[in-house]
């Protein structure tokens, strides 16, 4: 079967954050949200359910369990039972009910930078202090982003008591390896840590040799304090249907963060669920195809960053962001204002992720619409 990457869509015809909050000559390449049609088993899926025309209060069904189950255990060869699972209204949500269950006001809450800017929020928004390590930028020795292992041991402190980690690690598209992901044990329990490890981005890898290996099938002894969040919405691009799980096979700990969600979180998504299911059932052709297109997007943007002076680029192992350096390109205080202004394109900017200098660019989109501001970045960037 044959999926369609290519045809531009019009969203501006819908409410829609990514294409309205700038100006209509603005292409936005910035918040994680892909402009592609879902997959045809996910629409259907969904016309079905509109048949009936009742949508009341709803729960996860055995179906869905066991469609996760059985996604987890094909893809990543990672057993997790159907009990396990604690569906819920999205993956940022669940990162401060966490903070609000499993640590006290005042307590620390631990996470590397770059990264994704709600993690940076949680201390904030729940009344606790914010901890953060930097990770290691590329070198010419060693050309991927990498863990601070120093860094992260001065930025713990004793109240400390969480760490929000990201798997594969949204901005800079790392997918840790077994190694990384011993030592990171290592340091929790070390530290006495619970752990949040968002896996959102991980049937998104682009490097086919070097698969997605869940926190919670590597280290296994970290089950009592760790915490898996899940999601179809970025992989199958149904964000706006707003359904997560979070996956956590130690009974005590499942208790403590579904007695947190009572009273904060809305009653289960019944299109959300509903999509979910048929992502994990039926969507497997589909995210094939979109991988072949994501490779082809990232070769594109390869060959355009390594014309451009100044700028500074690691290869995303997985998700459909990149995460660039562009300190040296002449751009001033804010590179992500400039491109704005001056090639009317639209990125995220750094200094949101903890590192300004750099952007985040989202090249999930059709090719045409890829390389067009591509070029627009061309005519700022090539010259300089």
């Amino acid at each position: 079967m044959s999926f369609d990457f290519t045809t531009p869509l019009d969203r501006r015809r819908f409410a829609t954050t990514k294409w309205q909050r700038y100006d209509k000559d603005v292409l936005p390449l910035w918040v994680a949200d892909m402009d592609f049609a879902v997959a045809p088993a996910i629409r259907t899926a969904l016309a079905e359910r509109l048949e009936h025309p009742v949508f009341g209060y709803t729960q996860p069904s055995d179906e869905l369990r066991d469609a996760l189950c059985q996604w987890s255990a094909s893809h990543y060869d990672w057993s997790i039972e159907p009990h396990w699972q604690h569906w819920l209204p999205g993956v940022v949500p669940a990162l401060h009910v966490a903070a609000l269950t499993l640590t006290e006001p005042g307590d620390g809450v631990l996470t590397v930078t770059p990264i994704y800017p709600p993690f940076l929020k949680v201390g904030e928004n729940t009344g606790r202090q914010t901890r953060t390590a930097p990770m290691q930028p590329p070198t010419e020795t060693s050309p991927r982003w990498t863990l601070d292992f120093a860094a992260m041991e001065a930025a713990v402190t004793p109240e400390t008591r969480l760490l929000l980690w990201c798997h594969p690690h949204n901005p800079t598209g790392r997918n840790f390896t077994p190694a990384e992901l011993e030592q990171l044990a290592d340091f929790v329990e070390r530290h006495d840590l619970l752990v949040c490890s968002d896996e959102l981005h991980c049937d998104l890898i682009l490097d086919a040799d070097t698969p997605h290996r869940p926190l919670g099938r590597v280290v296994p002894r970290l089950a009592p304090r760790l915490i898996t969040l899940w999601a179809p919405s970025k992989t199958f691009n149904v964000a706006g249907l707003t359904s997560a799980c979070a996956i956590i096979s130690d009974e005590r700990l499942r208790k403590r963060f579904r007695r947190g969600c009572l009273g904060l979180m809305p009653s289960d998504n019944v299109m959300g669920e509903t999509a979910a299911e048929a992502a994990f059932r039926h969507g497997e052709s589909w995210r094939q195809a979109l991988l072949a297109q994501l490779r082809d997007n990232r070769a594109l943007l390869e060959s355009f960053v390594a014309r451009w002076p100044g700028v500074k680029m690691a290869s995303p192992e997985a998700t459909y962001l990149a995460w660039l350096d562009l300190r040296q390109a002449e751009l001033g205080n804010s590179p992500q204002q400039a491109l704005l202004e001056h090639a009317r394109v639209a990125l995220s900017d750094g200094a949101d992720f903890g590192w300004p200098g750099f952007v985040r660019l989202n090249f999930g989109t059709e090719r045409t619409r890829l390389e067009e501001a591509l070029e627009r970045m061309d005519a700022l960037l090539a010259a300089r």
